[in-house]
């Protein structure tokens, strides 16, 4: 492990500043919409566009790397998007925002592609757990932190899209500068949706599910604390407490999965979460500690719905068939996580912001309903003496799943000198 630690943090230090970068950003967007008095629907519908961009960008982001190679592809999208944040500043204007917001999307999940494939590259089988286990770490205190710092200057002004444009900036210095071999580009093979569907109802429901909340989470979490009386310091920390919640409350509830039937463990969570968010609409307007209390017990569960669902499924598949399962439950998230936005911007916009939680609360509620009905759906590749997987923290939004899960079989570091080439199933 040690012979690996110069070039692990190198990366992920500039994972680091790219995912605090992009917590700022969705806070600045989240401010700066409410000053130019966007409607509740226009904001969501802004951050839905980056969803959409984050879910095509999965598919033309590869391409681009097979075509010219990860470097090159690595200092391409990050250029662009550095420049994007200073042109969210120069156009207060929602069309211009939803296409900078869709483009955004793009850059950043090559970004992540490219990050962790060399990360796969840099950890072998026996410590690519670790390794994960840390990435998911830095994402989730990243992210926190980009919450925090709106409060640096004006967050209606210039300054937090010049600190994000600054944040990618760097980002790229120690990751262009790592010693790390370029991996090299390969196909993952693909699930049909049906199919997907067929093996597992529930790990479907719950994926589209889990996109519908945390999407408008992040892109109105935001607007809802404005609209419950926040000050600036409590909007941004109750953001971040939400965040970290979701990070700590996973370990404890996918050690419960693993010891007991999971449909039952992710019917708990969804159950409990719906409850918590209709007590935070009787309490929007109230005690701002008390909300922000609030939302780490909401985030901590409401944040394990994705890693439980991608659990499910893997106990029912071929561990041989782990890649294209992820690959399928994370678009239907990027789908999911594109609509609800805009969903939970129209309910605020009918019932105020407070309305927000309402909205969890019914998403929530719709999963209770197609988990209880589905819980006696057998399959036919369920099997009572099937080895149950592991549950493993999980990110819901980037492309660690594809790259980094450590249920994936072990993947030769290739390298251009000409060492063997990844196995069919590798990403």
């Amino acid at each position: 492990m040690r012979k690996i630690l110069i070039p692990l943090a190198s990366l992920l230090s500039g994972v680091g500043m790219l995912v605090v970068g992009t917590g700022l950003l969705f806070a600045a967007i989240g401010a700066q919409a409410s000053a130019a008095h966007f409607s509740s629907l226009v904001t969501g519908l802004v951050n839905s566009a980056y969803f959409a961009g984050f879910v095509f960008g999965t598919y033309a982001c590869p391409v681009i790397i097979r075509r010219v190679g990860h470097i090159r592809a690595f200092a391409s999208m990050a250029t662009v998007a550095s420049a994007l944040p200073i042109m969210h500043a120069l156009w207060a204007n929602a069309w211009a925002w939803g296409t900078l917001r869709f483009v955004t999307g793009v850059c950043l999940v090559g970004l992540y592609i490219v990050v962790e494939s060399w990360l796969n590259v840099l950890a072998n089988s026996q410590q690519r757990g670790k390794v994960f286990a840390v990435y998911m770490a830095v994402n989730g205190v990243a992210l926190a932190l980009g919450q925090w710092l709106i409060l640096v200057g004006d967050r209606f002004g210039f300054v937090p899209f010049a600190l994000v444009s600054i944040l990618f900036s760097f980002a790229m210095l120690p990751i262009t500068l790592t010693p790390v071999n370029e991996p090299v580009p390969t196909d993952a093979p693909k699930l049909g949706l049906l199919e997907l569907f067929t093996i597992s109802p529930i790990g479907v429901i719950g994926a589209v599910g889990s996109g519908l909340l945390n999407g408008a989470f992040f892109s109105l979490g935001t607007v809802f604390a404005q609209g419950a009386g926040f000050s600036d310091a409590g909007i941004a920390t109750f953001m971040a407490a939400t965040i970290l919640g979701g990070a700590v409350f996973q370990w404890p509830v996918g050690h419960l999965s693993d010891r007991h039937d999971r449909r039952r463990v992710l019917f708990l969570v969804c159950a409990l979460s719906a409850a918590v968010a209709v007590a935070g609409y009787f309490m929007a307007q109230g005690n701002e500690m008390l909300l922000i209390a609030m939302g780490v017990v909401y985030g901590g569960l409401s944040f394990s719905i994705y890693g439980l669902s991608v659990a499910h499924v893997n106990d029912l598949i071929d561990p041989s068939r782990v890649l294209e399962v992820t690959g399928g439950l994370l678009l239907l998230y990027g789908i999911g996580s594109t609509v609800g936005p805009t969903l939970g911007g129209a309910m605020m916009d009918w019932m105020g912001p407070e309305a927000l939680m309402l909205y969890f609360a019914g998403a929530l509620t719709l999963l209770v309903l197609a988990i209880w009905r589905y819980s006696y759906h057998r399959t036919p590749h369920a099997d009572e003496h099937a080895v149950k997987s592991d549950y493993v923290v999980m990110g819901s939004g980037s492309q660690a799943v594809l790259q980094m899960d450590p249920r994936l079989n072990p993947v030769p570091a290739a390298a251009e000198g000409g060492q063997s080439e990844p196995p069919s199933a590798a990403p």
